[in-house]
């Protein structure tokens, strides 16, 4: 029975897969499906990993199993290293594999009419099944290795959908910024990997001990666990936009409505948190990578809170709704509440999901609550402007008006300095370039000239 699970758990990950098989080899001929057909492939894709998520749970129920774990093989090895393809089904992935998969198939099936004769329909659908795919893999990956490559294919289809309007140049704009924030911070994410096998020799989950789920191997020492520890939750904010990396989440809402739903209110902007409680082991043996948890998060939310009550239109609030969100989910996780931080994690995942879903329709509902309340509707937040000192309220405005002034320091200080050194580089290699062709270009026309003459 335990192989037909094993079976079972790699459908999870197999069954999106397959839908973006069939999909990309289509439009690799430049024949797409149908729109019927392609919404048809990818929701079964999604139906059927909800199914087997559904089968598995009820078996470890039964069975009185804490998980299971699927080696698949290796995919190459060079000296000591070996990477592996292993899959782990416990407590923490398969709840977070079957949530994902039922919003992946409700949003698949709500872009039906939404989408509806866009050009872009097939492209947004492989899209979308790829990132469900890369979602499953980061869940149900058994080492760091494998995190890594979903998690890589995660930013990628994020950055591709925020720019899936490409005929305009703010999509563009918006999309590469959200590329190189990813980039940036998935160094991060690399150099744990790099950093766990030279310590303890592998950055595979190890074997429970005693907690409520498996976590990576815990470095022998404080320094190396604070180290590791410190990079995974540099990977993670970028994903999750915390500070300092917070400015590209309200761009990327000028992708369409429903991935903008699936990606930054649902699961996207949770694989930060979900990577951090895969690491609690890591960030218990270490004070320090657990403080900083606690205290980016705590910041964010409070950055992201008055931020949000600038905003002028309703995608941008619920970004920084959800980056407050996730915030407080920090913090939980620092202090250690594993369960509270995966029960906000479904339930802001759900209700932001629909209210971004929702949004076009903001003012229809808005109107309709006031008539069935027979008033308007009171103004939300009141209570922090009692909080905050009158003289001081023209100042916090301002600041949160010019979003902290984050994106003015990250372009002064951080991208611009980057420009003109790479500028500089590009000027030093066309010097270069041209040293190395002007000896050649005077031969050749030294030669040419003795050719013409008798």
């Amino acid at each position: 029975m335990e192989s037909v699970i094993q079976v079972m758990v790699v459908g999870i990950v197999g069954f999106p897969a397959l839908a973006v098989l069939a999909l990309g080899l289509r439009a690799w001929v430049y024949h797409p499906w149908s729109e019927r057909t392609t919404v048809a492939i990818v929701g079964f894709g999604f139906s059927a990993s909800v199914t087997v998520c559904a089968i598995t749970v009820a078996w470890l129920l039964h069975a009185d199993v804490s998980e299971v774990r699927v080696p698949l093989g290796s995919w190459f090895s060079a000296g000591h290293y070996s990477f592996d393809w292993n899959l782990i089904a416990d407590r923490l992935s398969i709840p977070f594999a079957t949530f994902s998969a039922v919003l992946l198939g409700l949003v698949a099936s709500f872009s039906r009419r939404y989408l509806h004769r866009e050009p872009g329909f097939a492209r947004f659908y492989l899209l979308l099944a790829i990132f469900g795919t890369a979602v499953q893999f980061v869940v149900l990956a058994g080492s760091l290795d494998l995190v890594f490559l979903g998690w890589e294919l995660v930013g990628v289809t994020s950055a591709l959908l925020i720019a899936f309007f490409h005929e305009r140049r703010g999509p563009v704009e918006h999309g590469l910024r959200a590329f190189v924030t990813y980039r940036l911070c998935d160094v991060g994410l690399l150099a744990a990997g790099v950093a766990l096998h030279f310590m303890v020799g592998t950055s595979d989950v190890g074997p429970s001990t005693g907690g409520p789920w498996a976590g990576f191997v815990v470095p022998s020492t404080w320094a190396g666990a604070s180290i590791v520890g410190l990079l995974i939750l540099w990977a993670s904010i970028g994903k999750a936009a915390q500070l300092p990396f917070s400015g590209w989440l309200p761009r990327a809402m000028e992708g369409p409505t429903p991935s903008s739903a699936v990606f930054y209110g649902a699961l996207s902007i949770h694989l930060g948190p979900y990577l951090l409680l895969r690491s609690e082991s890591i960030l218990q043996a270490s004070w320090l990578a657990a403080g900083a948890v606690i205290a980016v998060g705590a910041l964010t939310a409070l950055h992201a809170t008055f931020v949000g009550r600038t905003q002028s239109d309703i995608k941008s609030a619920l970004a920084y709704a959800s980056m407050t969100q996730v915030g407080l989910i920090y913090v939980e996780i620092g202090l250690g509440f594993r369960y509270l931080a995966v029960a906000h994690i479904v339930g802001h995942a759900a209700i932001r999901t629909l209210q971004i879903l929702r949004s076009p329709s903001l003012l229809h509902d808005h109107h309709h609550l006031e008539q069935a309340m027979g008033r308007q509707l009171p103004r939300t937040g009141g209570h922090l402007e009692r909080l905050v000192p009158q003289a001081f309220q023209p100042w916090l405005y301002r600041v949160a008006l010019e979003r902290g002034g984050f994106d003015a320091v990250l372009k002064d200080w951080a991208v611009a300095p980057a420009l003109r050194f790479l500028s500089r580089i590009d000027g030093w290699d066309q010097a270069w370039v041209d040293y190395l062709t002007k000896p050649s270009a005077a031969g050749e026309r030294r030669s040419r000239h003795d050719e013409v003459r008798p």
